[in-house]
């Protein structure tokens, strides 16, 4: 069920307090997982020898930064939770954005790629076209947006941490609403019967057209 306005600020509030009391446990847990299937999905539409600018949106403690970092790339990182920002800052040396996702202030056709890596389910329903237009604005033309989230048909309290669970269709109907042409989907992990694959990845592109 969508929440009310006045439910807004409380959804925030509780899931990033949340990851604020839980953000060592959290990268104990997450920063030896394999990722890489994402990581060569998102990078695939560049050039190869083209050093890029990134946002990782959602960034966490800062895992993902480190690798894009690692790879001589320009990676930007941006997360709600002023734990994990600190952390992330701490691990990776780069700029780290303390901003909540319903309240982003990016800067114009800054990034050439948007790495949204188990983040934007966190996005309520009636607000995620606005989120998506903002995101759209801050990446360059031609550039791409990588999401991956958990898959589902819900959208509503998971214990402390409010989630939007979408199938495939209803994203890619979000995206190209947005102004985004999908360019790739897959479902992970890899290997495995789809009941058993609860993740969905897509790759989307910015269209030369938004649709209204």
């Amino acid at each position: 069920m969508e929440p009310g306005c006045h439910d807004l600020d409380e959804i925030e509030t509780i899931t990033l307090r949340h990851y604020d009391q839980n953000a060592e446990a959290f990268w104990d847990g997450t920063k030896d997982h394999d990722v890489t299937q994402n990581y060569a999905a998102f990078l695939a539409p560049f050039p190869k020898d083209k050093q890029l600018d990134i946002l990782d949106f959602g960034c966490g403690p800062g895992r993902d930064v480190s690798y894009f970092k690692s790879l001589g790339h320009r990676p930007v990182g941006l997360d709600g939770s002023e734990a994990f920002c600190g952390m992330a800052r701490r691990h990776t040396g780069c700029q780290i954005l303390h901003q909540k996702f319903l309240s982003l202030e990016l800067p114009s056709q800054a990034f050439d790629g948007i790495f949204a890596n188990a983040s934007l389910f966190h996005v309520p329903s009636q607000h995620l076209p606005r989120v998506l237009d903002e995101l759209r604005s801050a990446i360059r033309p031609g550039g791409v947006l990588f999401l991956s989230n958990p898959r589902g048909d819900d959208e509503g309290w998971s214990g402390q941490r409010y989630g939007h669970y979408m199938q495939f269709d209803t994203s890619k109907l979000f995206l190209e609403q947005a102004g985004f042409r999908v360019i790739d989907h897959y479902y992970r992990p890899s290997g495995k019967p789809r009941h058993e694959q609860p993740w969905l990845a897509i790759v989307a592109q910015i269209a030369l057209f938004k649709n209204t």
